[in-house]
């Protein structure tokens, strides 16, 4: 951890506990929590290539004096960060938001669809280019809040206005898959060891040139259908923010090769 410029604090982006995934909020280590002033319940900017607002709570009691943040695939793809990076933290000035204007990334028809996003959101801070993730019937469907009344960060409540527009919104064009590593569970050494020869290479080639080793071309992933081969894929992708491409055996050579 170092301190940026006035209240601004530099946390290192670790992973999110499984039951804080998917509630917007931010475990940011209890010292700094402290030196800032932050409250729980609290509304913070985190910072990395863009900016995300979270829910600030008090870290656990290991993560005391490391100077960590631990926030969810969702929010960190939000900051434009991956695990073990730096994100800048400052408190929010939020206001009450009067119309929230939210669009899909796909064709759907969702009956009563305003309704049921203003239960999932009441309460949480949303702004503009904010991508929600949304899970219907096992079904994942991401959506993103194209514009807010007033701008800026504001906070969801009961009497807030949502409208969800029917056209999938233009803002969100890219092939990756929209899973994250809190979304595969039994896989925790797999997934370090694929880190370790996919992830580490994109994000610091640097360190390979610096070491005059070449980084791994690829890695193999092996085991029977159904264990998480092409999940832990998907989230690889979704994490360095990479373009995503998905073969299978029947589709370039017979129904019989899968």
């Amino acid at each position: 951890m170092k301190k940026d410029k006035g209240d601004d604090v530099v946390l290192r982006v670790t992973e999110a506990y499984y039951r804080d995934v998917g509630r917007g909020i931010a475990r940011v280590d209890p010292e700094i929590m402290e030196k800032l002033g932050l409250q729980s319940g609290d509304v913070i900017e985190v910072k990395g290539k863009s900016t995300a607002p979270a829910i600030v709570w008090p870290g656990y009691p290991e993560d005391r004096g490391t100077g960590v943040i631990r926030i969810d695939g969702n929010l960190r793809g939000n900051a434009g960060v991956g695990i073990d990076d730096r994100v800048t933290i400052r408190k929010a000035e939020v206001k009450n938001a009067e119309k929230v204007v939210v669009a899909p990334t796909e064709p759907v028809r969702l009956m009563g669809g305003e309704a049921y996003l203003l239960r999932l959101l009441e309460g949480r801070p949303v702004m503009r280019g904010q991508k929600i993730r949304v899970e219907i019937f096992g079904h994942t469907l991401t959506f993103v809040v194209t514009a807010t009344k007033p701008s800026g960060i504001v906070m969801v409540s009961r009497t807030t206005n949502i409208e969800l527009k029917e056209k999938p919104t233009e803002e969100l064009k890219r092939a990756v898959p929209s899973v994250t590593y809190e979304d595969i569970g039994g896989l925790k050494r797999e997934l370090r060891l694929v880190r370790e020869m996919i992830e580490l290479p994109l994000k610091h080639p640097e360190l390979f040139q610096r070491l005059g080793i070449d980084p791994p071309k690829g890695v193999l992933l092996y085991g029977p259908p159904g264990t998480g081969k092409t999940l832990i894929a998907k989230a690889v992708a979704n994490e360095v923010d990479a373009h995503f491409i998905s073969l299978s055996g029947p589709e370039i050579m017979s129904k019989y090769y899968g």
